[in-house]
């Protein structure tokens, strides 16, 4: 475990399964035959650089992009919340403190039970939830995340006697 605060420790650090990289990977084998087969068969030079223009802005496309997205894209647990981050030219952050989080949802579709993937959701009863999508293990994610909320101080550590009196006018 890492320390990222005083009292916080980073439980884990996740990504989307790695299958979104299939048919990227199926693209760039393709990509590459189709080259190999037809690079230097044309008659004249420039052709033959057209094909591996053409190449390389399909392998950029189709394999490179997909390949930073997913690389961008993690969530963090810690102790106290849990952070998801993604974007590739325009970062996005977004943070769940689990004190605010009341119900863990694990959901699975047909493709995810396959792979043993699955989505997390992450609802806090308002607006603000969370989704986990894709990922490993979605059980365990889920029972992490729910011993951790188990772990937090209980909500009524005060008194309503306790607090101040106040009135706006």
């Amino acid at each position: 475990m890492v320390r990222t605060a005083e009292d916080e420790w980073v439980i884990a650090r996740l990504r989307s399964h790695g299958r979104a990289l299939f048919w990227p990977t199926i693209l760039l084998l393709v990509v590459s035959a189709a080259v190999g087969f037809a690079y230097g068969r044309l008659p004249e030079e420039w052709q033959n650089l057209a094909i591996l223009g053409l190449a390389a802005l399909i392998v950029l496309l189709g394999c490179a992009v997909p390949l930073f997205r997913w690389m961008s894209r993690t969530i963090t647990i810690t102790t106290e919340r849990t952070i998801l981050r993604s974007g590739v030219l325009v970062r996005t952050r977004q943070e769940i403190r689990h004190a605010r989080v009341e119900e863990v949802v694990v959901r699975r579709g047909g493709l995810q039970v396959l792979f043993g993937t699955g989505d997390v959701l992450l609802d806090s009863g308002g607006a603000k939830s969370a989704v986990l999508r894709d990922v490993s293990s979605p059980k365990l994610v889920a029972k992490v995340i729910d011993e951790l909320l188990d772990d937090l101080p209980d909500d009524d550590w005060y008194d309503d006697d306790d607090l101040p009196e106040t009135s706006i006018r």
